[in-house]
């Protein structure tokens, strides 16, 4: 892969023409573009032609791909034992906030999944061409040997660089063999939504060589199982499973967001009871589909402009809600259903329907429903579960079961697919379901359960870790505990400690936040108002200015806030909600003024389940590192007593959390 539009030792790039040059660029924009970018190439190619005269040994780089960004860098130049990346704000005379993260950003990316670029010495430099003279401090190198962003003006970079050559003594870089290395990026879903919405492959966007074959194996798998049921007719659902951190929402998304423009007649849909996680998704799309056109010789904004991000992401109650009550045949042939595993019951969904809705007589599962709908349709269609196992963390939430159920009860004519481990003694069905499905010549394929972690490189152990320290093996989580240089996992009893640690870990567009159980009530006293509502896409998306924003380190999201999706740096604060007795976890609940037991039990799951679920929720939401807040109780308050956070934060050290220094 070219990962620049143009590129070439210092030597020839200073000798050759700016025409030359700017054909290059030209030619790969795929559209015209504006003369406003066209003068900005004209006077970034000026300047770095003088560079490159004065620096013969580097190597330029210009429009250098950062694949999981969606962006190209201006430039970047290969100098001795440096990666300079380069941002010009042509005729800027101040260092915007925005522009310093941006490019912050792209140094960032390059060392977390560039391979070669792992172990470089990287500096990010921001020009602002109208800017008076800056005088450059030689500023804070990280332990990962990214520098604190540079700010010059145009006739500052040739000395800056001067200097920063002089300062170190490291191995020169090969820049071919550099450029070459391969990149393995790993998107928040946020990222993965705007990427793959605006026409990139799943594969381009994973990890690893296994993420990304695991990934479009099964992305095949279920391009085949639609292709059959378009061409010969009839009705399909598939399950897909998969380990914690998979990209099962990655594959749904996937699946939407390529059906839609080759088969626009599907009107494929991702669905999702996840408000939260609809919300956001939403906005970021159509905030990033104004920001693309906004830069039309870029080929993804053409894309943008011509689709809506409301038509393929829906909330699955809006769905239902458009189609109770009457018989309208739905447009859809492809449906995916997002966490699957959290659709309703017959009871939950019958007294909603009741209360809510006016709907006195309704009497189905929110699964039963939902498929009724769409076997409506006398042609075809597919509705694709996406089933995240041992996730449900809400009262009446039924799990892969209810929907088996409902193609026990009523649809014998639809065609089963699925992972074979579904059909296992020690799965998630219990042995009438299995032998329905055996009955019904379910089709088990492999390719249906997503087996390899996608997730962060820092993260891949988290989930393994978490699910140890919340089913009483201290042994296995402190052995399990992730590498405290990858992923650091601190406790404090302090929540300014904490604080403070999140705003020094975060840096250019990384997001940080607050975390906290939704019955974490006894956390008011530490300013963490649980009951207070945020607004998700504020709280994910807005920038470190807006007092609303996860960054501002003031509101606690909740496990129902959160699900779905994540920050980089997390601070998780524990209540006694989930606390330790004798040698076991005890879930409890606050109401009134004191806290009481947990009892009822629904399908197979105590409300307990749904607390350990939420602390399980919130553990693995951080994909860089996360602080856990105990406090410290008060002894005058008996809703907060010393001795039970005490426990807590005696069983988090056994685990292998250390204190915060």
């Amino acid at each position: 892969m070219k990962r620049a539009w143009a590129d070439a030792p210092a030597e020839i790039f200073a000798a050759l023409s700016q025409q030359q040059l700017l054909g290059e660029l030209l030619t790969h924009t795929q559209f015209a573009a504006e003369l406003s970018q066209i003068e900005a190439w004209k006077f970034t190619i000026r300047h770095l032609q003088a560079l490159a005269s004065a620096l013969p040994s580097a190597h330029f780089f210009m429009e250098f791909a950062i694949p999981r960004m969606g962006r190209r860098a201006d430039a970047v130049v290969i100098a001795g034992p440096l990666v300079l990346v380069l941002e010009y704000k042509v005729g800027e005379r101040t260092f915007p906030r925005h522009a310093i993260e941006q490019v912050h950003g792209y140094a960032l990316d390059l060392k977390n999944f560039h391979v070669t670029s792992h172990d470089k010495t990287i500096v990010p430099i921001l020009i602002s061409t109208q800017a008076p003279p800056q005088q450059l401090g030689l500023g804070f190198w990280a332990p990962d040997k990214v520098h604190d962003p540079i700010r010059l003006a145009a006739d500052d970079l040739l000395p800056s660089i001067q200097r920063l050559l002089a300062s170190g003594d490291s191995t020169n870089i090969c820049a071919e063999k550099w450029a070459a290395g391969a990149y393995r990026p790993t998107p928040s879903i946020i990222e993965a939504a705007e990427a793959l919405y605006a026409g990139h492959d799943v594969s381009e966007i994973s990890r690893s060589e296994a993420g990304a074959e695991n990934l479009s194996l099964t992305a095949a798998a279920i391009e085949r199982v639609v292709t059959q049921m378009r061409e010969q007719g009839g009705k399909a659902i598939c399950f897909v499973t998969g380990v914690p951190g998979a990209g099962k929402t990655l594959a749904g998304l996937n699946v939407a967001c390529r059906r839609r423009p080759a088969y626009p007649d599907e009107h494929a849909v991702f669905l999702s009871g996840n408000g939260p996680l609809v919300k956001v998704l939403q906005e970021a799309l159509r905030r990033d589909a104004k920001h693309q056109r906004d830069l039309p010789d870029l080929p993804e904004a053409r894309m943008l402009q011509t689709r809506e991000p409301e038509t393929f992401i829906q909330n699955v109650h809006h769905f239902r809600d458009h189609y109770v009550g009457g018989q309208e045949l739905p447009s859809e042939h492809v449906v995916i259903f997002d966490e699957a595993q959290r659709a309703w019951d017959r009871a939950m969904t019958s007294d909603f329907m009741r209360r809510k809705k006016g709907q006195p007589g309704f009497d189905q599962s929110e699964p039963g429903f939902l498929l009724s709908v769409m076997d409506r349709r006398s042609d075809w269609c597919v509705v694709i579960c996406l089933i995240g196992e041992g996730q449900e963390i809400n009262r009446g939430e039924a799990g892969i079961g209810e929907w088996v159920r409902a193609l026990q009860s009523g649809l014998p004519h639809w065609q089963i697919f699925l992972p074979p481990h579904l059909l296992d003694e020690a799965g998630p069905l219990d042995a009438g379901l299995r032998w329905h499905l055996s009955r019904r010549a379910a089709v088990a394929d492999s390719s249906l359960h997503l087996a390899v972690s996608i997730r962060s490189f820092r993260a891949d152990r988290v989930s393994a870790f978490v699910a140890a320290l919340l089913a009483e093996d201290a042994e296995a989580a402190a052995n399990l505990r992730p590498d405290p240089s990858l992923f650091p996992i601190w406790q404090t009893r302090d929540l300014a400690l904490a604080r403070s640690w999140l705003r020094r870990q975060r840096r250019a567009e990384e997001r940080a936040g607050l975390v906290a159980s939704s019955n974490a009530m006894r956390l008011k006293p530490e300013g963490l108002h649980v009951k207070a509502p945020i607004d998700v896409c504020h709280w994910f998306l807005n920038g470190n200015d807006d007092v609303r924003s996860s960054n501002a380190l003031e509101d606690a999201a909740t496990e129902f806030d959160v699900q779905g999706l994540e920050l980089d740096w997390v601070s998780v604060a524990w209540d006694l909600n989930y606390r330790r007795s004798g040698n076991a976890w005890l879930a409890r609940e606050f109401r009134g003024t004191k806290w009481q037991a947990i009892k009822s039990v629904t399908n197979g799951l105590s409300r307990a389940d749904y607390v350990k679920n939420a602390y399980r929720v919130l553990l693995t939401r951080a994909r860089q590192g996360m602080v856990i807040f105990v406090p410290r109780g008060d002894p005058e308050d008996t809703t907060r007593p010393p001795a039970e956070y005490d426990a807590i934060a005696d069983w988090l050290a056994v685990c292998g959390i250390p204190p915060l220094p």
